[in-house]
């Protein structure tokens, strides 16, 4: 079963007046990994689509999404799955890929539809593309891994780098996850944003009755979204995004944009930030 939605742009100016419901409608992504369904969601931020695919042990297949006025889901995109869950396989393109836990399958343009089965549960990124990039299998050995902070600032943690220039060619998606040292809950603090490209987070590894309090907004306007386990938000461009957790977790990342430049970002100091 395919379920779909659009989120459509918003500009700062109006977003800094909205309450916690209206910032939930736009930026937080809920009631994801449903058994049995591909969840997803087109947005109108460099037209990423987000969303996810959990077959149950069966199988997804991932033909055609009505949003992108194409025949087929893969004419003029890219796509990273990514299986938050136990081993499955994603077949596509006539190969059938065995993904493990933690792992991503890069598939390029043009690559027909995607069958998902087994145990896995697969977050599924999609960004339009211009030109096909080979399909591949990124193993978590095959990642590149940035170890950054301290446990004295709270932020010790990993960024491990799958789709990257210098580990992956794509088109226009940049995408990873960041893992927490146990005690470690800050992320991405001291806070930036940069222009040229939107981003999404999902948010797994987290205690069920743990939260992160995600914050967003201009640097000056800040406002916070509270996320629970396998939820996603949505960053525009013109946001900060950054995160506290009442304990540690797991978050992955995508960008799509003008450039696939992982360090391209505007900081903003912490005095700036109201």
């Amino acid at each position: 079963m395919l379920k779909t939605e659009t989120r459509y742009a918003i500009d700062p100016e109006s977003a800094k007046n909205f309450d916690t419901t209206r910032l939930r409608d736009h930026f937080h992504v809920g009631d994801l990994f449903r058994p049995g369904e591909i969840r997803l969601v087109y947005t109108h931020y460099d037209r990423l689509i987000l969303g996810s695919a959990v077959p149950s042990g069966g199988q997804l297949t991932l033909e055609q999404m009505p949003e992108t006025g194409t025949p087929g889901f893969l004419d003029r995109r890219e796509a990273a799955i990514l299986n938050i869950g136990e081993p499955g396989t994603v077949t596509v393109d006539g190969e059938s890929h065995t993904i493990d836990t933690g792992e991503v399958l890069y598939i390029g343009m043009g690559s027909g539809p995607i069958t998902f089965a087994g145990a896995g549960r697969y977050y599924v990124l999609s960004a339009p593309a211009h030109r096909k990039c080979p399909t591949r299998l990124i193993r978590k050995e095959d990642a590149r891994r940035v170890e950054m902070g301290a446990s004295e600032t709270v932020n010790e943690r990993v960024i491990i780098q799958f789709l990257h220039p210098e580990v992956c060619e794509s088109c226009q998606l940049l995408m990873g996850y960041t893992q927490f040292a146990p005690g470690s809950i800050w992320n991405t603090m001291p806070a930036h944003l940069h222009d040229r490209r939107m981003e999404a987070y999902l948010y797994f590894d987290l205690p069920e009755d743990a939260r992160v309090f995600h914050f967003m907004g201009r640097p000056d306007e800040t406002r916070h979204i509270v996320m629970a386990n396998e939820e996603a938000v949505i960053s525009p461009p013109w946001s900060i995004h950054c995160g506290a957790g009442t304990a540690s977790y797991t978050f992955c990342w995508a960008m799509a944009g003008d450039n696939i430049d992982f360090t391209d970002m505007d900081m903003v100091a912490m005095e700036a930030l109201r």
